[in-house]
């Protein structure tokens, strides 16, 4: 993680906050939010570890739970206050921070965390091996976290209908074939590692976390960003079912490890 993740983000906060709406994205959201309500305690205090400008605080809120939101990026936090204040809605703190360092938040502080962001963007293992320990240590021991991946095996299968005039360049391609990293400010997105799910298991056990299981959060619509989009919006209905599937058999093992973010639910030891 570095300043140029945090000028990046700084530079699109109306689009991070409007992402999640979008008909192929939207599928992250109610992904995400059945691993809450199937994993979660039913009340408690939520740790959303760079949760950007607030759309995941926002639902936890209305489902009445103590939230403290963390984010690298100022503008994020900052538009996170706005909505908050815009919904009538008070989380316990919203603040800048980096995820692999923590020092302000006590020991065993949060009953359950999201950290759905923070290792999409940092690079060094022995970083995200930091980010993880300090996760583990504000979480009270057996609590439950949904840490986020970027999957490469998701992006290989996506790229053939998001950039498929790379595939023209097998090596660079074949870099998605393993655990790699993308560094350096890229045209599309910012500095991002790629994980695999075994790596990304492999980390969070590591670090002291026990897994539970894992989602796919594209579920088996991953890699058809054109077709979903298509069908919201000529046919609301059938989208609306798509919806519904998606996030029904998200951690299914035939789709979950071939979709572009996976979505790790682990215990704190």
């Amino acid at each position: 993680m570095s300043e140029v993740v945090r000028r990046y983000y700084d530079g699109c906060v109306d689009r991070e906050w409007e992402r999640l709406s979008r008909p192929y994205r939207r599928f992250e959201l109610v992904s995400t939010l059945r691993l809450v309500a199937e994993h979660f305690p039913a009340t408690g205090h939520v740790l959303d570890l760079g949760g950007g400008p607030g759309r995941y605080t926002i639902e936890l809120l209305q489902r009445g739970y103590r939230v403290t939101l963390i984010d690298l990026a100022p503008g994020n936090v900052a538009r996170a206050r706005v909505e908050l204040d815009r919904l009538g809605l008070i989380a316990d703190d919203v603040r800048e921070g980096d995820a692999r360092d923590l020092g302000a938040i006590p020991d065993r502080a949060f009953d359950a965390a999201l950290m759905l962001g923070p290792l999409y963007h940092i690079l060094a293992e022995e970083d995200r091996r930091a980010a993880l320990a300090e996760l583990r240590r504000v979480l009270c021991p057996g609590a439950p976290a949904i840490v986020g991946f970027i999957n490469p095996w998701g992006i290989l299968r996506s790229g053939l209908t998001e950039f498929p005039a790379e595939y023209a360049d097998e090596p660079h391609i074949r870099k998605l074939l393993t655990t790699c990293v993308q560094a350096g400010e890229q045209e599309a997105f910012t500095e991002a590692a790629f994980v695999s799910p075994p790596q990304a298991i492999a980390e969070l056990r590591a670090a002291g976390f026990a897994v539970d299981t894992y989602a796919g959060v594209e579920g088996f619509a991953a890699g058809m960003l054109d077709e979903v989009e298509q069908i919201a919006e000529t046919d609301a209905g059938a989208y609306e079912i798509i919806l519904q599937l998606v996030a029904e058999t998200c951690d299914h093992p035939a789709f979950r490890d071939s979709t572009e973010h996976v979505h790790i639910v682990a215990r704190a030891l």
